[in-house]
């Protein structure tokens, strides 16, 4: 836009020159040249405060690690990878066993508590049992109650399923493998079917700018020569960098991580985003420009800037 705006600035006054007949001198083309940077700059100093871009934004996606009840072997793995699934499919199974023969071993000693508390009750009702004795038996059945429906529940938990409705991606849990209960170790990577979040990476200069509701555009690098309108959501209001958690370190001025950007969540509002919308998958990237209320004829420069950097998509330089 820069160079654009100076060659349009170099022929206005090339086709003044000629029709005012104005002489060349060292008054004349020094005025020329400082009116144009003059001119040009303040422009492109006005654009870039009141209408700020981001040339890093990206749409991100919430993923769920499928973390067992259980920990055992895996016997079955019915699902597969990036396709449909509905809550409740199943995702595998492990080897119920184990925790079928530990509820039979409860619910055993179960049958054998509820007798000794049958008889402990008769030898009461007859004079010959202590309260105590009563006690102690119905405790015991009460914990042998709870054990069991501990054991249930593990038991039915060796069937593993989908959360809600979405995908598992990058299945590469096997029969015979050891799924572990442990949340450092997910089995699976499940992600729901929701809309992404497209978030837009704004540098801290422009903060007084960074406004929900106002216009704002996208353009995606998969998608080149598109541009799509859309709506500043909201202007998240922590930065990453700034976070802190309690440890036995200092904070010190060499540990200062960079500045940061501000996150702005962009809602794409573009009815022509539907056709497009299979083809972006989940961390697509892209570019992002916001159109504020202040100065709002200068945004046409920022359009343009935003509509040349969507065409120059096309041109990369791999093979």
């Amino acid at each position: 836009m820069d160079l654009l705006l100076i060659l349009t600035y170099t022929a206005l006054c090339v086709a003044i020159f000629k029709i005012f007949r104005i002489p060349l001198n060292k008054w004349t083309v020094p005025t020329a040249v400082l009116g144009g940077i003059v001119i040009i700059g303040a422009l492109i100093f006005t654009m870039n405060y009141n209408h700020p871009y981001s040339e890093v934004a990206r749409s991100y996606f919430v993923s769920v690690p499928v973390i067992p009840v259980v920990t055992g072997q895996v016997i079955d793995v019915p699902v597969k990878g990036n396709q449909p699934l509905e809550k409740g499919d199943i995702l595998f199974r492990i080897d119920p066993l184990p925790f079928d023969n530990k509820l039979k071993s409860v619910e055993a000693q179960l049958v054998q508590a509820k007798g000794d508390l049958s008889r402990v009750s008769e030898l009461i009702r007859k004079g010959f049992g202590t309260r105590r004795e009563l006690d102690v038996a119905t405790a015991r059945v009460d914990d042998l109650q709870a054990q069991q429906n501990i054991a249930q529940f593990e038991l039915d938990n060796t069937v593993v399923r989908a959360p809600s409705k979405g995908f598992v991606t990058h299945v590469s849990l096997r029969p015979g493998m050891m799924a572990s209960r442990l949340p450092l170790r997910p089995s699976m990577v499940f992600v729901p079917d929701e809309a992404y979040y497209f978030t837009a990476w704004m540098r801290q200069n422009s903060l007084l700018r960074l406004t929900s509701g106002d216009e704002a555009e996208v353009a995606f690098d998969g998608i080149p020569g598109k541009v799509f309108k859309g709506e500043v959501k909201s202007v998240i209001s922590v930065i990453g960098e700034g976070q802190i958690q309690p440890s036995g370190t200092l904070i010190s001025f060499t540990g200062s991580p960079p500045p940061g950007r501000v996150p702005v969540t962009i809602e794409i509002t573009d009815p022509e985003f539907a056709q497009y919308k299979q083809l972006m998958p989940g961390g697509a990237y892209g570019q992002a420009a916001l159109y504020s209320k202040h100065f709002h004829h200068v945004a046409v420069m920022r359009k343009i800037l935003l509509r040349m950097a969507a065409w120059m998509n096309y041109i990369f330089p791999f093979h």
